[in-house]
């Protein structure tokens, strides 16, 4: 189980990299919507693996047996290489590739709430993100943010993986 663990986390990991790089340099100049757009469906795809992972363990290292509970163990041991991988990869992109990110994404999003909002609504949730601002440029904020993102994504995929892929003897 851990080399098939490590090895479709790692395949994981490299691929959310890959799409997450790729998407941030080539896409710089799309809309902030799409851009999310493209994360996310750049997680959804590396997550694959997960399913894959716990198909290739069932098949080719437990006999075509598997349980629901090392099913889900699988693909949430993958999932967690994956998000580990984006959580830093998105804080060396925050802090050392585009170090004016956050600074352009709090612009982008106070825009949008003043043109979407009534004035008296703007007021209010400015309020709000102003007092929350500090946190999320927090570096560890960051990290935590993508790595629980991912996470969570990859908790779902597992939890489908492992329904369909389970096999009782």
């Amino acid at each position: 189980m851990k080399n098939t663990v490590l090895r479709y986390g790692v395949y994981s990991a490299i691929t959310i990299c890959a799409l997450s790089l790729a998407g941030w340099f080539l896409g710089k100049n799309l809309d902030y919507g799409i851009q999310e757009v493209i994360g996310y469906a750049s997680m959804v795809i590396s997550l694959l693996f997960v399913f894959f992972g716990i198909k290739h363990y069932r098949d080719n290292e437990n006999n075509g047996i598997v349980s629901f509970k090392k099913a889900l163990l699988i693909g949430v041991l993958i999932s967690l290489i994956a998000a580990l991988a984006f959580g830093i990869l998105d804080v060396i992109y925050v802090k050392f590739i585009n170090p004016d990110f956050m600074a352009e994404y709090y612009t982008h999003y106070v825009e949008q709430m003043r043109n979407t909002l009534s004035e008296a609504d703007f007021k209010v949730e400015f309020e709000k993100l102003e007092a929350q601002k500090k946190l999320f440029s927090n570096i560890f904020m960051s990290f935590f943010l993508m790595f629980a993102t991912v996470l969570i994504i990859g908790f779902i995929i597992s939890l489908l993986s492992a329904l369909i892929l389970q096999r009782k003897p």
